[in-house]
């Protein structure tokens, strides 16, 4: 058999073959092959993307700060929801104790406990303030002093009461001899004047302090009164200032008012007002918490029982004004320094009078009183006092 030989592809077709096959090439290139960017274009999209980043991640940021703070101001509305609580606790505990001695004493009014001789008219009869003048068994000439200026005798001093709600007595207690001569003399002197709160307490420099607290449980179960003043029988005072000054406060359920001081703490011994218990006061040199000095000072209603209720806990400092600081100082009270109260004698208060902004009460600092009262205190009254109608007309 003959073969057959193989067919030959004609030259005529060759160029298109070849441009054929060519332009498939390209096509599957362009398909499959995507060139490369350039080094611009990566370094581009590489500084696109941080920053896509960085932008996330501040917003992450924001959003974090943002919850941060939304934290912390509910922390700040809890903590000041919680003082608020506090405070409204404070002042239920304080007016609770209020009426629970206010019930108390009425108890033992109903039950005789209290005898007749140690109420001074109606028991627990509403006044305005009741004024203890501090004094001492040998102080009769300081106390016929004040009685002769600034302190309402005999039926005038009745109408004050009846009339403005004002009490005003000499506060004293016993000596430490049982119906002694200096007793005695007290008893005399109050029946002829009958302006003395005798109190339960053994009279002594050094017992201030305790006086102090007796005083205020003493006038809190006789008088149901808005405020509680204790005075020292060297100080000139003009009652209608005085009770000027206290109606201004007479919406605040509990304050402090005097001049208010931070003497140094006296670690030293044998010198006027050391104080045995320095240490408690930190190093040596420091300087007491603010107090009212103890020539004159205010205290509310309800700081006046609470010191009646807590008498027997109460701490006694050497020093009566810083002892009556320190019960107030853990308290919510509002301590108020009214310069008016602790004005200088002539020509101080003179000036102040003249200008017409008449003082609460003068005395001498470097006597801790009016220096030589008994002598001077008349003077202080003619050129200071603010009048004999004042008190009367005074708005409170």
């Amino acid at each position: 058999m003959k073969q057959r030989s193989p067919k030959k592809i004609s030259l005529k077709w060759i160029p298109f073959i070849c441009i054929s096959f060519f332009t498939l090439g390209i096509l599957f290139s362009n398909r499959l092959w995507v060139p490369p960017e350039s080094d611009g274009q990566l370094v581009s999209q590489h500084r696109r993307e941080q920053e896509l980043q960085f932008v996330s991640e501040d917003c992450d940021t924001k959003k974090k700060l943002a919850q941060d703070n939304d934290v912390m101001g509910e922390v700040s509305k809890t903590h000041e929801a919680i003082q608020s609580l506090d405070k409204s606790v404070a002042m239920l505990q304080m007016q609770l104790a209020a009426s629970r001695s206010s019930q108390e004493m009425e108890d033992l009014d109903a039950s005789g406990a209290v005898s007749t001789s140690a109420r001074d008219g109606p028991p627990r009869k509403k006044m305005f303030m009741v004024i203890g003048i501090n004094t001492a068994f040998s102080s009769r000439r300081r106390r016929d002093s004040v009685r002769e200026t600034w302190m309402p005798q005999g039926e005038k001093l009745i109408q004050l009461e009846r009339e403005k709600g004002i009490i005003i007595r000499f506060m004293i207690g016993h000596s430490a001899t049982s119906n002694s001569i200096l007793d005695r003399a007290i008893d005399s002197e109050d029946a002829q004047h009958k302006d003395f709160l005798r109190l339960e307490h053994v009279e002594g420099y050094h017992e201030l302090s305790a006086k102090t607290k007796t005083f205020f449980s003493t006038a809190v179960a006789k008088w149901d009164a808005e405020f509680y003043v204790k005075v020292d029988d060297d100080v000139h005072v003009n009652l209608g200032m005085l009770a000027a000054t206290l109606g201004r406060h007479r919406s605040k359920p509990r304050v402090y008012i005097g001049c208010m001081k931070s003497g140094p703490v006296l670690s030293q011994k044998n010198v006027k007002y050391h104080e045995p218990e320095y240490w408690k006061f930190g190093e040596e040199g420091n300087k007491y918490f603010r107090h009212a000095t103890g020539q004159i000072y205010a205290i509310s209603k309800d700081l006046a029982t609470y010191v009646s209720i807590n008498q027997p806990i109460l701490h006694k400092y050497a020093n009566e004004d810083v002892s009556l600081g320190s019960w107030f100082i853990g308290l919510e009270v509002e301590h108020i320094d009214d310069r008016n109260m602790c004005c200088g004698t002539p020509p101080d208060c003179e000036w102040k009078a003249q200008a017409g902004n008449v003082c609460v009460a003068s005395f001498d600092w470097s006597c801790s009183g009016i220096c030589k009262s008994v002598e001077k205190i008349k003077s202080v009254h003619e050129r200071c006092g603010e009048g004999d109608a004042a008190v009367w007309s005074a708005l409170f």
